[in-house]
């Protein structure tokens, strides 16, 4: 019996093979098998398949290098919710030790759930029945973040437990009953460091001299529009965290077959995740204040400058809880040979909530005690300079100013309470039904219906208090914390701050508040919520042929599936205050007065799909696709709420302190459409070797631009016409071209105990034309006139188009140890961020080393080491531009120490 690494890549193997469309999969013989530690990294060793890290762990799917906007993810064959507002799967919600396959569909059938440009990831957990045998097994695993050990109070090791059982019953009326049931639970830590710019810039104009004051912008199509300018952003935070992650899941199972006819399958997840972040962070606030001297290339990058910055030490505890939970029901009839029909439905629902207690002290020409700061200009400013030559930008302030002694910071106290809450549910049904003839080229014809709503609704709350000056002095004496790691960005090359004065982020709230928690406001209507209703309706005719062609043997499928999609969403307008804050800044809330604002929408669109594959000989197959997709726009992105984002400083106007108005979306947005055609070639000689080449072509029609709507608002009784920044829907096409490889070989002929070698490699080229413009500063289009104001900055690519993504791994297995060595590497990608549509961000392209090496004492005991990121790569991206830093973000590497046995 083949296991562990070899049998999981025999399977895969075979997956692929099986399949009706060009796809790739990774699929383990046995529960736990699956070579990675979590779902996300699993799926990235998968040929075209990378992802965005996120807290050290694989987070979101790119296929062929395409964004998880153009791409769908099922769990078991159904939508799946989470908390991010887009449509992609949180993967860290769902154990690997729990799940049994993951394929990816590269091409299109008229019965798949549509979504799917780059490809659908479909996740399933094991079938009990087709399991076959009883299985208990219990799994525990240590693991320990390397940059625990830089903590002055670390959590140290954390832990990982995983229990599942397999069950069949046969009862006496010749039924037959599969059970599966799996639990985990976890806790764990992830210490991160960041150095990191605020996400909205600015184009300074270059030709006007400095001044006591933020830089003068260049707005598109303004007469200075032809100046040279460098970008820079609102602000500059260090930011040090300290994090906490709990984990509880539970995944079960039933498949139950009365008799031969009949199939019954119900199954079940629910996973609920809690992490808890405790940030100290440095911040000059003032980005765009009095700068000289800069130095840019072409396209704004800045290279160095000096300026002038409050500075200010921020204290923030954050706990986000999120809770999904996944049912699925599914009948299957079989009357005769002839005909099979199903019935499915499906419900998903996620909820998460995210709460900030947050302070902030600035520092003042005053201490707590009276005395004058050394190195504070301007009441209240320190002087620095800016150079980027390394990882990270080389930040100099002035030395005069100490930024470690508690006492300098001791102005303008603020507190906020943030809450934040996302919650999505979907509820689906369908219907198919298969006629299967005797005989002729079609060997079974289908026929479905799908009928979907999905709810997304959010809101963010805030209390913001400003607090008596004369609290400060008992509260920054009681509250101090010693810095809390060491060796703090040692690693970032460039890197000039290493600690700052902290304080206790719980401590300093309830001392300046005078309670540990303000509570969220009575009234949590804002203009800035989102409530959004989507329904889908989908019907679909398929058939699937076998025959010859040029006397070689032929199977396929072709069909068509029609969708028509109608989106609702409410957003709410009112009247806003203003309030002007003790330190200068002003602060703009809605009156109170509500109306509610109902945008609707709908689009229809047919998706043709055509699958061949054709037998050239017994170990070789030429596959070939054509297929139209559709990728839809994330639900937060349709949403109809104003965001109102206003500027840090002081102003003689409302017009001047509004930094922007943005719409939180757009519910007129159309989806993206492409026409899709792949080739791919693939050649099985034995059960543990393949070779795959695929080329593949899409041509996309849509995508989004810039649009300024001018809207009214009434601010402090006076009536405002505020540009409004959103995106709109074009129609232009534009081209994308890809290259895939796929090689995978076990040196079985080789002498022991070189046999037991074996390799796995990928490869995947893409490039495209298409374009998507910075918000603030790209292209934008009138909305009355279609004309087109060109931008200052280029246009970003594709959402996560990354034009080269390769993964690599080598396995040795000596009797009973296993050894394998995975590489992991993406090139770079536009990442855009989830929810409110914001400016361009660019993600630096690296590759990462996993470790997994696993023996197997006896035919039910195993230990494992695992070990992730032991290249100790760091994520690191730009904005607006390439080239000009926005974030580093380095969470070091992980070890794992596991056991597992088998009953």
């Amino acid at each position: 019996m083949v296991t562990g690494i070899r049998g999981s890549i025999q399977s895969s193997i075979q997956t692929k093979r099986d399949a009706t469309v060009i796809s790739d999969a990774l699929s383990a013989k046995d529960i736990g098998d699956l070579p990675a530690l979590s779902i996300g990294e699993a799926i990235e060793t998968i040929t075209g398949a990378s992802t965005h890290r996120e807290k050290g762990g694989a987070t979101e799917i790119s296929i062929r290098g395409l964004g998880p906007f153009l791409g769908s993810a099922s769990f078991n064959g159904r939508e799946a919710t989470n908390g991010s507002g887009d449509r992609s799967v949180n993967f860290n919600q769902f154990p690997s030790e729990l799940i049994n396959t993951v394929q990816i569909y590269k091409t299109q059938r008229a019965d798949f759930i549509e979504g799917g440009i780059a490809g659908t990831i479909n996740m399933e957990t094991v079938k009990p029945l087709s399991f076959g045998e009883r299985r208990i097994q219990l799994e525990g695993r240590a693991t320990y973040p390397e940059y625990d050990r830089k903590l002055e109070d670390g959590d140290g090791a954390g832990w990982r437990g995983t229990a599942s059982y397999l069950d069949q019953f046969e009862f006496a009326n010749g039924g037959r009953l599969g059970l599966s049931l799996g639990v985990q639970s976890l806790e764990s830590s992830n210490p991160e460091e960041v150095a990191a710019t605020s996400s909205t810039w600015t184009a300074c104009d270059a030709t006007v001299a400095p001044s006591n004051s933020n830089c003068s912008g260049i707005e598109p199509g303004s007469e200075s529009a032809g100046n040279p300018f460098f970008l820079m952003p609102n602000g500059r935070t260090y930011r040090q965290i300290v994090e906490h992650d709990e984990r509880d899941a539970v995944f079960a199972a039933l498949q139950w077959q009365p008799n031969d006819t009949m199939e019954v399958n119900f199954d079940y997840q629910w996973s609920d995740r809690t992490f808890t972040e405790d940030r100290s962070e440095l911040v000059l606030s003032e980005g765009r204040r009095f700068i000289s001297d800069p130095v840019f290339d072409d396209n704004g990058a800045l290279r160095s400058f000096a300026g002038q910055s409050a500075i200010e030490t921020n204290s923030n505890y954050k706990i986000r809880a999120e809770e999904y939970e996944g049912t699925g029901l599914n009948f299957q009839w079989r009357p005769s040979a002839a005909w099979l029909f199903s019935t499915d439905l499906a419900y998903s629902h996620t909820l998460r909530t995210e709460n900030d207690w947050a302070t902030r002290l600035r520092a003042d020409d005053e201490d707590i005690n009276g005395e004058d700061v050394a190195g504070i200009v301007d009441s209240r400013r320190v002087n620095y300079r800016y150079d980027y030559h390394g990882d990270v930008p080389s930040v100099i302030i002035d030395p005069a100013f100490d930024i470690t002694r508690w006492e300098n910071f001791s102005d303008v106290p603020r507190l906020r309470r943030d809450e934040q809450l996302r919650e999505h549910t979907l509820r689906a049904f369908r219907f198919d039904g298969s006629y299967f003839p005797e005989d002729g080229f079609l060997t079974v014809v289908k026929s479905g219906v799908r009928y979907a709503a999905s709810d997304y609704r959010d809101y963010d709350d805030r209390v913001e208090i400003n607090a008596d000056r004369d609290l400060v002095r008992d509260a920054n004496i009681a509250c101090r914390n010693a810095f809390p790691q060491d060796d703090f960005l040692d690693e970032a090359s460039g890197n000039t701050i290493d600690r700052w004065a902290t304080f206790d982020s719980r401590c300093l709230f309830a001392a300046l508040a005078g309670v540990d928690d303000t509570g969220r406001n009575d009234d949590l209507r804002d203009p800035a919520n989102n409530d959004i209703g989507e329904k889908t309706t989908a019907i679909y005719l398929m058939g699937e042929f076998a025959s010859e062609w040029f006397g070689l043997p032929v199977t396929g499928n072709f069909g068509a599936r029609w969708v028509k999609t109608d989106v609702r969403s409410a957003g709410l307008r009112s009247d806003l205050d203003v309030t002007r804050n003790p330190d200068g800044t002003i602060t703009i809330d809605p009156t109170g007065d509500f109306e509610t604002e109902v945008i609707k929408a709908s689009n229809d669109v047919l998706l043709p799909s055509f699958n061949a594959a054709l037998e050239l000989s017994d170990d070789k197959i030429l596959r070939f696709g054509v297929y139209r997709a559709m990728a839809r726009p994330d639900l937060s992105a349709m949403g109809a709420g104003r965001t109102i984002d206003v500027e840090d400083g002081d102003f003689t106007s409302i017009g001047d302190a509004i930094d922007n108005i943005t719409a939180t979306g757009n519910p007129s947005t159309r989806p993206l459409l492409s026409w899709n055609g792949d080739v791919s070639f693939e050649w099985y000689p034995n059960p543990d070797s393949l070779l795959s080449a695929a080329v593949y072509y899409k041509q996309f029609t849509g995508g989004d631009i810039p649009t300024v709507i001018d809207e009214t608002f009434v601010i402090d009784g006076e009536t405002v016409v505020v540009p409004v920044e959103q995106y709109a829907t074009t129609d232009k096409k534009s081209d994308l071209f890809g290259v895939e490889l796929t090689g995978s070989h076990r040196f079985s002929y080789l002498p022991a105990p070189f046999d037991g070698m074996g390799v796995k490699a990928s490869y995947n080229y893409a490039d495209s034309n298409f374009e998507n413009h910075d918000l603030r500063l790209g292209d934008q289009i009138d909305p009355e006139t279609g004309e087109i104001t060109p931008g200052l900055v280029d246009p970003a690519n594709i959402f996560g188009l990354s034009k080269h993504v390769a993964s690599g791994s080598v396995y040795w297995t000596l009797g009973p140890v296993e050894l394998q060595t995975i590489y992991k590497y993406r090139s770079e990608y536009y990442q855009r961020f989830v929810g409110a549509p914001s400016q361009n961000r660019y993600i630096h392209g690296g590759g990462t080393v996993d470790f997994r090496a696993t023996w197997r004492a006896t035919d039910h005991l195993s230990f494992s080491l695992e070990a992730s990121n032991l290249t100790d790569e760091p994520r690191i991206s730009d904005m607006p531009v390439l080239g000009n830093f926005h974030e580093y973000h380095g969470y070091g590497r992980r070890y794992y120490l596991g056991v597992r046995y088998r009953f």
